[in-house]
């Protein structure tokens, strides 16, 4: 492997995004952007197979050596996130291409990309930053740019629902940054690994607990776990489709991966789950999530808005996975970050072509959509297999994998929840079907009749991403092991990495 491809693979695409302004052209700003973030996807993958064979990796920035310099740390778990985000990416932003041309304006496609590679830029910063005040300043970047792409959304609530997630992502991320420093001022020292030697012996725990509460909260909010999810509905229903495939199969995930790092590899498993009782925290919370959120996802008329809710709902099975604090548990939040990414950028890329030829998502309007747009209609119904659990589909494995590591410790309440909230899931999804395949028009409109399929660029994404779904939901042993040996790795935080040193 190349030793600069670490490097590259955040500087390719931070680079690209003010070529994105500098050229104001529409094609060649998308062009632009995809050439880097196919760079970015093909870097990921590279190192995930490094990783995978020979080891972690620490990567010093400008050649300094840490702690006094700035690495990037690379292990099973943020190789994954890596190429998970830089992956779905690039198949939205194929997508994109149509949707964008109607949803955006011309004259602001560039701003458009360029805050794309921006947000992709800081994301995978973020996942791949040794240092804990670098998660901070790339958390700001993609944060940043993440506003500015709901903003393009057509509709004038995309401006509230903006204004609305900058007031939640500038609070969350306030409380980081002050939880950083907290556990500066008790440690002296920002990166990672330095910190989990140092936290157990600092003279100053009560620095620790402080940092540990506020980074909790700060996490929290911007994984829009329940109760502190207000800014998502709004934000995945009033952004352009494009950027909602997009965030919803990043953002929280990301934000997710700094939860288990922080609280595993830093602060150690003893310390979050023994002495802080963070269960106590995240199971409650997870638990009334993915119950009351699957809820009010049966309520709601406008798809985009259902599938926000059941996003929440979706992020409180991983939480708990996480909150049981076991390897099983671990083994199928981490997996459920994979296959939820996958089943939920493919459902919001589904109703972003209903959108593309209706103009709306408006779930009763949809009487016999089945006749008129029967590729799209069958991704949303796969894909629905994929978010409710059925067999041979991702969601599948992760809930049987959630439901194992719940009965592993005896809590049996968990599972029937489980199920209880699936069942709610095959509700709202059966709803939506029930209107597309067998409601007869109530009227017959010249538009309506002459309807046709979304353009293939939009279907061909939507589908690729429909097969590397159904693919790991029958050869689930693919993410199982992969999950497992991340979950191994957080378990252990980083202790073979201070053995060594």
């Amino acid at each position: 492997m190349n030793v600069q491809i670490p490097a590259l693979l955040i500087l390719v695409p931070f680079t690209a995004a003010p070529l994105c302004v500098l050229f104001r052209h529409a094609v060649a700003s998308w062009v632009i952007a995809f050439c880097a973030n196919f760079f970015s996807f093909f870097a990921a993958c590279v190192v995930l197979s490094h990783v995978r064979s020979e080891g972690v990796i620490r990567y010093k920035v400008g050649g300094w050596m840490a702690p006094a310099g700035i690495e990037y740390y690379i292990d099973t778990l943020n190789a994954a996130v890596l190429v998970l985000v830089s992956g779905i990416s690039l198949i939205v932003l194929v997508y994109s291409y149509h949707t964008t041309k109607k949803e955006v304006s011309l004259s602001k496609h560039h701003l458009f990309y360029a805050a794309w590679l921006m947000c992709l830029t800081g994301l995978m910063g973020i996942a791949i930053t040794g240092d804990a005040f670098n998660v901070f300043v790339f958390l700001e970047v993609s944060s940043l740019a993440t506003y500015m792409l709901i903003s393009f959304g057509k509709d004038r609530r995309a401006l509230t629902a903006t204004f609305r997630y900058l007031i939640m992502g500038s609070v969350g991320a306030s409380f980081i940054l002050i939880g950083i420093g907290f556990l500066y001022a008790a440690t002296g020292t920002l990166n990672m690994i330095d910190l989990a030697e140092r936290i157990p012996d600092s003279e100053s725990q009560r620095a620790v607990l402080v940092a540990f509460s506020f980074i909790c909260i700060g996490v929290m909010i911007k994984a829009a776990i329940f109760p502190l999810h207000a800014w998502l509905p709004n934000a995945y229903t009033y952004a352009p489709t494009a950027v909602t495939a997009f965030l919803s199969g990043t953002a929280t995930k990301v934000s997710l991966y700094v939860l288990l790092r922080f609280f595993f590899s830093i602060f150690g498993f003893e310390f979050s789950f023994g002495q802080m009782l963070l269960t106590g925290v995240l199971l409650p919370a997870a638990i009334v999530g993915f119950l009351l959120m699957s809820l009010v996802a049966v309520f709601q008329t406008d798809l985009r808005r259902m599938l926000a809710y059941s996003s929440v709902a979706q992020l409180g099975y991983i939480v708990a996975g996480i909150a049981l604090a076991s390897q099983a548990g671990l083994t199928a939040g981490i997996v459920h970050i994979v296959n939820h990414a996958l089943v939920k950028s493919a459902l919001f890329m589904s109703v972003g072509c209903i959108i593309y030829q209706i103009g709306h998502a408006h779930r009763p309007s949809f009487d016999n959509l089945f006749k008129r747009m029967p590729f799209t209609c069958i991704a949303f119904i796969i894909s629905g297999f994929g978010l409710i659990g059925v067999p041979l589909t991702v969601g599948f494995i992760s809930k049987f994998a959630l439901i194992e590591a719940s009965l592993e410790q005896n809590y049996w309440w968990l599972a029937v929840l489980i199920l209880v909230s699936s069942l709610m899931a095959l509700v709202y999804v059966a709803r939506v079907a029930e209107v597309m395949l067998f409601r007869k028009s109530r009227q017959e409109t010249p538009e309506s009749s002459g309807m046709s399929e979304a353009p293939m660029s939009m279907l061909v994404p939507m589908y690729l991403l429909i097969a590397i779904g159904l693919y790991f939901g029958i050869n689930g042993s693919a993410t199982l092991s992969l999950a497992g040996e991340a979950a191994s790795q957080l378990l252990s935080g980083f202790t073979m990495e201070l053995s060594q040193q």
